[in-house]
């Protein structure tokens, strides 16, 4: 504690006699003597107080040296971190912003709100990105900036920030490219980038990221083996339901709430085939959406016809085994559900349907991709 006292009277001493030189001498003393000692925080926040205090005295091409210097600094004192962060230099802005580890997330996010397009860009290529901040990020940067924090694999992103960095991907190859080959894009948001990207996007996400592609393929078709409903085409209670439905939607009578109803009843046929002309996507593709698993495709569709979340959920029971879904599941799907945009959704839709016709719409599996009546 003495060598801080001593610092203090040093400072005293700088500011009396009012000189650049001074000023300097104090305050690279004392930062020499932090970086090279070991001090509890009491000492720590003495010396924040020292080098804050001289600081605010010093042309900018010494405050970038100090914030170079407190940068790298594993217990550089918080207020002098923050002091930095906040500097309108960029110069003296960046070393912290990008490298410091003792500044903390509120400061990152203050700054990404108040300053400029290149403090963002310092922010966004730290080594570690928490939501919060990444959040702003997205909404507040510039293209330069959501590309550099697209391609930052210690960037955490909550699903606000994705669907937003997808909306602004939209006629951005770059952004729509990088978001794409991140790992942690799961797939229901990849599946948006994918409905919304260019050609050439499409192309080059294939190579890099067959596995992603090849899940989403699988999605639009023709389902075979194990999927195929116990009412199948070939029944005649399909062909009635078909004719019975049909008619129904050409009268202009099919909708949510007729949907809602079969579900409920759990008429089967009736709820696919019914899907499948409000879609415009092949039956069989309606079914492997109601029987799957992993509910995306449902309640991405769902969302695409505005149905509502009782609707949704009607078709959720109606598909799933026993029609028995735990409570747990049930409201983990209402949260995705909630979360889902039908301008987005809807762009996913027209991408099933873009996909199965460019695969073929005379697929040899059994049934035919247009209904017909009967």
């Amino acid at each position: 504690m003495n060598g801080a006292k001593s610092l203090l009277q040093d400072l005293d001493d700088a500011i009396a006699r009012g000189t650049d030189e001074s000023r300097a001498r104090a305050l690279w003393h004392a930062t020499d003597l932090l970086i090279t000692g070991r001090y509890v925080d009491d000492e720590i926040s003495m010396f924040g107080e020292v080098i804050g205090r001289l600081a605010d005295e010093i042309e900018v091409a010494a405050r970038v040296q100090l914030s170079e210097l407190m940068s790298a600094c594993d217990h550089a004192p918080l207020n002098v971190i923050e002091k930095l962060a906040f500097d309108d230099a960029i110069e003296v802005a960046g070393p912290v912003l990008r490298d410091s580890t003792r500044i903390d997330e509120k400061v990152l996010v203050e700054s990404a709100m108040t300053k400029g397009q290149a403090h963002l860009l310092a922010i966004s290529q730290r080594q570690s990105i928490g939501e919060a901040v990444t959040d702003v990020l997205v909404k507040r940067g510039n293209q330069e900036v959501v590309t550099s924090v697209a391609k930052n694999e210690g960037a955490r992103f909550s699903g606000s920030g994705l669907l937003h960095m997808v909306r602004r991907a939209e006629g951005d190859s770059i952004l729509a490219e990088q978001l794409g080959l991140r790992k942690d894009v799961p797939r229901h948001i990849f599946q948006q980038l994918i409905a919304k990207a260019s050609e050439d996007v499409r192309r080059r996400l294939e190579t890099e990221r067959p596995e992603m592609m090849a899940q989403i393929q699988s999605s639009v078709t023709e389902v075979t083996g194990d999927l195929q409903s116990k009412f199948g085409p070939s029944s005649r209670s399909y062909f009635v339901a078909k004719r019975v439905v049909t008619t129904q939607y050409r009268q202009g009578n099919l909708n949510q709430d007729s949907i809602s109803n079969y579900a409920r009843q759990h008429r089967f046929d009736e709820v696919q085939i019914g899907l499948s002309l409000l879609s415009a996507l092949p039956v069989d593709v309606i079914e492997r959406a109601l029987m799957d698993r992993n509910r995306e495709m449902i309640l991405v569709l769902c969302k695409a016809l505005d149905f509502s979340w009782d609707t949704t959920m009607s078709l959720l029971f109606l598909g799933a085994k026993d029609h028995l879904i735990t409570a747990r599941d049930l409201q983990d799907n209402e949260r995705e559900f909630g979360r889902l945009k039908i301008e987005t959704s809807r762009s996913i839709l027209k991408f099933y349907q873009s996909r199965k016709n460019s695969a073929g719409a005379d697929s040899a599996s059994g049934r035919q991709p247009e209904l017909q009546v009967h």
